[in-house]
C-alpha cells in the first residue's frame, strides 16, 4: 500500500522549499523503498530550486543520501530489506555504449525508478537526481542503492552519495592523481575539499588549496593540504608555481566552474599535466584561451562526473578506509538538521558558514 511520508519540495522557480506530505508507492518491478536517515544539504538541491537544472517543478529535493531498505520489487537480487545502503545517481545500465566498452562509470543511460513519487493530490514530483531524499522515504530503482558496512553512521555515509565522492573521484579517478605528485585545488567548499582529501589518501607529495576565505583553507590544512593560497589577495597561477619548485601542479582541480578559475587551473598546471573541471558553470558562462596555448601546454583538459566513480566498486572501499580511519568524513558534517531546515541551511550555504548541513530522520 503506497505511504504518505513528509518531504521536502520545490514548489515552483525560485520560491522556498516546503516540508509537506508525499505519497510513496511500493516497489514495483526493479525498485525499492528506502528509508531514509539521513541526507546532506547540496548546492544541486540549490540548483534545482532556483530552476538551474531544469524546469520539472514541483521537485522533490534531496539525493547525498543513507538509509535502510524497507522493501523491494519483484526481481531485485542486490538489495534485501534491512540493508544499509547509500543512494547513488549512477544506476548503470549494462546495456549503453559506455557500459559496452567496459566504462560503467560513464553510464550514459543510468537507471531510476518507474513509478513517480507524487503530491496527495496526485501531483507527480519530479525527484532530484532521480532520488528524491529529503523525505522520511523514498522510492529509487534497486541499482540506486549500494550495500555499504552498517558501522558507519548514515551522517557520513550519506554524503559519498555525491559531494565527497565527487571531489575524492575527480582528483583520483579523473585526475589519476598518484603517489609522489602535486596537485592543487581552486575552490574549498565541500567539493574542493574532498579534492584534497582524497589527494591526501593517495600519497601526493604536495596539496595546494585555494580559496578566498579563511576558514575554508583552515579547514583545508585538516584535511591534508601542505600548502594553502588566499586567492583575494594572492596571484594564484604565480604561488602554484612557487610552491611547486617553477613548474606547476601535476593536476589542478577547478572546483568552482568559472572562466577565472578554469583559466587559472590551466595555466597554474606543468607541462602535460591535467586539469579537472568539478565545479558546475551556468550556461551563459563562456570561455576563450589562444590555441596555441593548449597546444603548447599538452596534457588533458578534463571534466569530472560524479567523480567517474562507480558506486558499487567505490562506495564500500571508501567506507572501509572511514572505518580505518583514513576517510575522515566527520569532517565535512558542519551541522545536522531537522528535515524542516533545508531552506535555512540553503542561506549557510551561501554564507560559506558550512561544509555540510546534513537533515537527520
Amino acid at each position: 500500500m503506497p505511504q504518505a511520508v513528509q518531504g521536502v519540495i520545490a514548489p515552483a522557480k525560485g520560491a522556498a522549499v516546503e516540508l509537506t506530505t508525499i505519497v510513496v508507492p511500493d516497489p514495483g518491478p526493479g525498485e525499492a523503498v528506502v528509508q531514509v536517515q539521513a541526507c546532506g544539504v547540496c548546492h544541486t538541491d540549490l540548483h534545482y530550486r532556483e530552476g538551474g537544472i531544469g524546469e520539472d517543478f514541483p521537485y522533490l529535493l534531496g539525493h547525498e543520501a543513507a538509509g535502510v531498505v524497507e522493501a523491494v520489487g519483484d526481481g531485485v537480487t542486490e538489495v534485501v530489506p534491512g540493508d544499509f545502503v547509500i543512494l547513488n545517481w549512477r544506476a548503470v545500465c549494462g546495456q549503453c555504449r559506455a557500459c559496452r566498452r567496459g566504462r560503467p562509470w560513464y553510464c550514459f543511460d543510468t537507471l531510476n525508478a518507474a513509478q513517480p513519487m507524487t503530491l496527495e493530490d496526485g501531483t507527480q514530483l519530479s525527484a532530484a537526481l532521480g532520488i528524491g531524499a529529503f523525505a522520511e522515504k523514498t522510492l529509487v530503482h534497486a541499482g540506486q542503492c549500494t550495500k555499504v558496512d552498517p558501522a558507519a553512521p548514515a551522517t557520513a555515509a550519506g554524503l559519498l552519495g555525491c559531494g565527497v565522492m565527487a571531489g575524492l573521484g575527480a582528483a583520483v579517478n579523473t585526475g589519476g592523481l598518484s603517489r609522489g605528485d602535486s596537485i592543487a585545488v581552486i575552490g574549498c567548499g565541500g567539493v574542493g575539499a574532498a579534492a584534497i582529501a582524497g589527494a591526501h589518501l593517495a600519497g601526493a607529495a604536495k596539496v595546494i588549496a585555494v580559496d578566498i576565505d579563511a576558514r575554508k583553507l583552515e579547514t583545508a590544512r585538516s584535511l591534508g593540504a601542505t600548502h594553502t593560497i588566499d586567492a583575494s589577495s594572492s596571484d594564484v597561477v604565480k604561488e602554484i608555481k612557487a610552491a611547486t619548485g617553477g613548474f606547476g601542479a601535476d593536476v589542478v582541480v577547478d572546483a568552482v566552474g568559472r572562466p577565472e578559475t578554469y583559466k587559472q587551473a590551466f595555466y597554474a598546471r606543468d607541462l602535460a599535466g591535467t586539469v579537472v573541471l568539478v565545479g558546475v558553470p551556468t550556461p551563459e558562462m563562456t570561455l576563450e584561451l589562444p590555441l596555441q596555448h593548449v597546444f603548447g601546454k599538452g596534457g588533458s583538459l578534463k571534466s569530472s562526473w560524479y567523480g567517474d566513480c562507480l558506486p558499487s566498486r567505490d562506495f564500500p572501499l571508501l567506507i572501509d578506509l572511514y572505518l580505518q580511519g583514513r576517510l575522515p568524513l566527520d569532517e565535512f558534517v558542519s551541522e545536522t538538521i531537522g528535515i524542516g531546515d533545508v531552506e535555512a541551511a540553503f542561506d549557510k550555504m551561501h554564507s560559506g558558514d558550512v561544509l555540510r548541513s546534513v537533515v537527520v530522520l
